[in-house]
């Protein structure tokens, strides 16, 4: 017989709990959610406004009739983007410098860091004060240029890769993750068996370090992608400019003199080109980040996270 005490009990074990919001919490939750949607209408309206502003038609956007959506939506600047050589080949040029440089630099970080992060790898504080004494000195610009130069790197494309292909603070964070997420006893574990530290490397190491490779991976396409001091000082040949530097002399200076046109109705036109082909450049410059970041996105956080983390 099932005494009623106990039945009450088991009821009350199975009742599911319930957290109880009091004023002060229901107060404070709704000036977190409304703190986050201005953060969000901050951030999200630039990036809507330049979407359409780029998509709508040139007197449209002089004028300031765009404020969310296209106003007389036309392709036009996408199609003075596309026709102009110089942008397909700039854009050819980034591109090239992304996956290579990106494949270096990754394959240079990963070497680097994880004998770093080794206890019995004999020497790496020391080779660790180096690489941060690089980050807290430095020769120069003249000296940089001439470093270059003595390498027969300029004028080629080389010159935007291999001079920045290893980043310290990349190195850093990858030795921190390595510390963290490789114990040393699968290390021993797998020489005992006979496993070489290159074999560990490839078959082990990299496969159990997604996260910090996308980051990795981001952080130096990013890098890549947005370089253009580098085109400016060691590039003469206009076919090897990358897409940024390319635009810089399209936006900046190639300005329209007004006293060179006489027609007003011109000018107008000119000058309401050269604002919609500054919006459509700004989504074709940034296509390539926008679509590389969801495949690493999952990846990014954690490895940031754990890889910032002192071991």
């Amino acid at each position: 017989m099932v005494n009623p005490d106990q039945t009450l009990t088991l009821e009350v074990r199975k009742a599911p709990t319930r957290i109880l919001e009091n004023s002060v919490d229901r107060i404070y939750l709704f000036f977190v959610y409304l703190f986050l949607i201005i953060c969000l209408i901050i951030v999200a309206y630039p990036l809507i406004y330049i979407v359409s502003s780029s998509f709508s038609s040139s007197s449209a956007v002089i004028s300031g009739k765009v404020w969310l959506f296209p106003v007389e939506p036309t392709l036009r600047g996408y199609q003075a983007v596309f026709q102009n050589p110089q942008i397909l080949t700039g854009y050819g040029n980034s591109l090239f410098y992304l996956f290579f440089g990106t494949l270096l630099s990754v394959s240079l970080t990963i070497t680097a860091a994880y004998p770093l992060s080794r206890k019995n790898f004999y020497g790496r504080n020391v080779i660790t004060a180096l690489f941060v004494f690089t980050m807290l000195f430095s020769g120069g610009l003249i000296p940089y240029y001439l470093t270059v130069k003595g390498m027969g790197l300029l004028n080629t494309r080389w010159a935007m890769i291999i001079p920045g292909a290893i980043s310290v603070w990349q190195v850093i964070l990858a030795r921190t993750f390595f510390q963290t997420s490789i114990p040393s006893e699968l290390t021993e574990a797998a020489h005992l068996d006979g496993c070489s530290d290159f074999k560990f490397l490839f078959r082990i190491v990299i496969p159990l370090s997604k996260p910090i490779i996308a980051v990795l991976v981001l952080m130096y396409a990013i890098g890549y992608w947005n370089s253009y001091f580098e085109a400016l000082i060691f590039l003469k040949s206009a076919n090897l400019y990358p897409l940024q530097l390319i635009l810089r002399n399209i936006l900046i200076l190639n300005s329209i003199d007004p006293t060179m046109i006489k027609d007003v109705r011109e000018l107008a036109e000119r000058q309401g080109l050269k604002e919609l082909l500054k919006y459509s450049l700004i989504v074709v410059a940034s296509a390539p980040v926008l679509i590389l970041y969801p495949f690493v996105q999952r990846h990014f956080v954690k490895g940031l996270l754990i890889g910032s983390l002192k071991g």
